[in-house]
């Protein structure tokens, strides 16, 4: 079954991928769709449209709601196969990657009717309010209000890190429902439409140079209650199933980029010989052991990913995936910087080669991985005591 499948997918993205989505992706060639997508090149509209017809976008989903319904077995077929022939990641997408597993498992009928077939098709951004400025690691703490009044909710509040919140079309949002209380049964998820009156985003430079990030200002908007995801007071739980699928997600992050140049590739260019071994072979034994250090990480998500075929979804082991993908990453963009040698202190100039400025970039960029998604010693909270059961 598995063969013929393979055959039938590899017979259509050859007959269906355009050329030009079949070359090397760069960060900047990325398509998030929304309500005013943004496409450097019209195949990039074609192929977005092609796949999000058969589902494939979000190739597991329930077919009655626009995904594939394809099992995991055969998503994995799909992913060797683009892999394979080089086709591009047709859709990059907060909805499809975290808000989406979570509306199929909490949400009523017809809010997944509503939402989820515009997240398959690439025409909702989604962004994410969680974290707030007293509200970080601890964030059962939040202070975001949502107050009922009528037929409507009142939210007043300050999110902070709330990425590309500034070109999102909806936020996916916990607020305080229950002042009264305690801390993590007041809380509740929240679908809030950003075009709503009263609401401000800022962007908060980082030291990388770009502006992903975004604080969010709400002033007293009102948002109708059909968007409360669950019951009132039950967003922690549902919080803390999105987290485990966002930390699944950081932990492939080095996958999500396998157009990138090869630590030993980088090396030969900069410290040479052009072929046969390197010249140091301390550098040698440091990349062997990162490539080692990859591909078992890799093994390993893909032996978790297959475990879902008996319907499990991520638990606490995705914090171990979560941390052990932040330290490989950053581990890699350290190594790749240090064989650039002064090359890699490089900012901006004619002196340096754009290639070599978006390595140094991107490593100031994975210093954040430790701390996004959960950081990196509440992985280590979680660990000990859901996976190992160690006591407080």
């Amino acid at each position: 079954m598995l063969a013929a499948f393979r055959a039938e997918t590899r017979a259509w993205l050859i007959a269906n991928c355009p050329a030009t989505m079949r070359t090397p992706m760069s960060e900047d060639d990325e398509v998030w769709g929304g309500r005013r997508p943004v496409f450097d090149h019209p195949d990039q509209k074609t192929w977005l449209e092609r796949m999000a017809a058969r589902g494939w976008t979000a190739p597991t989903w329930p077919r009655e709601y626009g995904g594939g319904g394809l099992s995991p077995a055969e998503a994995l077929v799909l992913s060797e196969e683009m892999r394979s022939l080089g086709c591009r990641r047709p859709l990059k997408s907060f909805g499809v990657w975290m808000l989406g597993p979570v509306l199929l498992e909490f949400a009523s009928e017809e809010q997944k009717l509503e939402h989820i077939p515009r997240i398959v098709r690439g025409e909702i951004r989604w962004c994410q309010g969680y974290s707030e400025p007293g509200a970080g690691s601890d964030l059962a703490s939040l202070a975001a209000r949502a107050v009922p009044d009528g037929q409507d909710f009142v939210v007043s509040g300050h999110k902070i890190w709330t990425s590309h919140a500034d070109r999102s079309d909806w936020m996916f949002c916990l607020v305080r429902t229950d002042p009264s209380a305690p801390k993590h049964d007041g809380i509740s998820f929240l679908l809030i439409d950003m075009a709503s009156p009263g609401i401000t985003v800022r962007p908060i430079r980082l030291i990388s140079g770009s502006s992903p990030f975004c604080e969010t200002f709400f002033d007293e908007v009102r948002v109708p209650k059909k968007n409360l995801v669950g019951r009132p007071g039950a967003g922690w739980t549902i919080a803390k199933r999105l987290l485990q699928h966002e930390r699944a997600l950081i932990s492939e992050m080095r996958d999500n980029f396998p157009d990138e140049e090869t630590l030993e590739s980088v090396a030969r260019r900069y410290i040479g010989p052009p072929s046969g071994p390197l010249a140091d072979a301390a550098l040698r034994d440091r990349i062997v052991q990162a490539n080692m250090d990859f591909y078992c990480n890799k093994i390993t998500l893909r032996r978790s990913a297959e475990s879902a075929e008996a319907g499990r979804g991520p638990g606490a082991e995705s914090s171990m995936f979560k941390l052990y993908g932040t330290e490989l990453n950053k581990r890699r963009r350290e190594l790749m910087v240090e064989i650039l040698g002064y090359q890699g202190l490089g900012w901006e100039g004619d002196g340096f080669a754009p290639s070599e400025l978006a390595r140094t970039r991107t490593w100031l960029r994975s210093r954040a991985n430790s701390i996004e998604g959960g950081t990196s010693e509440i992985q280590l909270n979680i660990i000990a005591k859901r996976v190992l059961g160690l006591p407080d």
